[in-house]
């Protein structure tokens, strides 16, 4: 059954310091492809490199990525205007595949973040959401989310960080953690 015939496109968010958020975002459009759905994925912060999700996805039929951002990790505190202008064209680029009529689910992954660091605007997140057509279904990733985004959705989970490998110094690990 796909969202049309369910009726409704819900807006889910997977926030939290713990690890799962991407992945259970991308949980979702595995079962999402294997109903024929067609998705769109919109990468945030996470440009320049090459993780491992963006090679298996590729292989996945109905799904379409774009990825914005830089190899290195953004500054909160000294955030550039290229760092800017690059999520400014994530949100633009999900914008268009929300609105195109093309897709049942549109992820936007790691945009909680780029609203936390001030990237984009809130209000321009907002109006994504009460704009989306009823059949498309939304997730929102990203530790940080906005209360009033929260507020909004029909579905949040919140990964709690309990224990992590990077707090004994075990760095992220090629395949798993990227």
């Amino acid at each position: 059954m796909t969202p049309q015939e369910n009726g409704k496109g819900l807006v889910q968010i997977f926030t939290g310091n713990g690890k799962g958020k991407t992945t259970a975002a991308l949980g979702t459009v595995l079962r999402a492809t294997g109903h024929s759905l067609k998705v769109f994925i919109v990468f945030f912060m996470k440009g320049d490199y090459a993780y491992g999700e963006y090679s298996a996805l590729a292989k996945l039929p109905n799904v379409e990525t774009a990825s914005f951002g830089f190899r290195k990790f953004t500054d909160p505190s000294n955030i550039k205007p290229e760092e800017k202008e690059q999520a400014k064209a994530a949100l633009e680029t999900a914008r268009k595949a929300v609105l195109s009529g093309n897709y049942n689910l549109v992820v936007l992954d790691e945009v909680n973040v780029a609203l936390s660091y001030n990237l984009i605007e809130l209000d321009d997140v907002i109006r994504l959401i009460k704009e989306k057509p009823s059949h498309v279904e939304l997730i929102l990733t990203g530790r940080y989310a906005n209360s009033r985004l929260i507020d909004m959705a029909d579905l949040v989970t919140e990964m709690v960080k309990v224990k992590h490998p990077f707090d004994k110094g075990i760095k992220a690990r090629k395949g798993i953690e990227y």
